[in-house]
């Protein structure tokens, strides 16, 4: 079973945010992971959101799926 908590690294020990729930002497493994920065998360859709927003480069006309085989390999679609 696999448990997830918080800790504090403190003087080369972590402290726990709350108790493990594991019997005394059983070794576990811990996974550090740094923790996420809340004010600069995004959510998928601000960023697709964002995405969207990008001017197209290039020529005026529109890009489209349609057009990705000629915009790769020309107009005559030689590979």
């Amino acid at each position: 079973m696999s448990q997830t908590i918080s800790a504090v690294y403190e003087n080369g020990t972590l402290i726990l945010s709350e108790p493990l729930a594991v019997s005394n002497g059983v070794k576990v493994e811990i996974i550090v992971v740094p923790p996420r920065n809340q004010a600069q998360e995004k959510t998928p859709a601000e960023i697709l959101t964002e995405l969207a927003a990008l001017p197209i480069e290039g020529k005026t006309d529109k890009f489209s799926g349609r057009d990705h085989d000629k915009i790769l390999y020309g107009e005559n679609g030689a590979r």
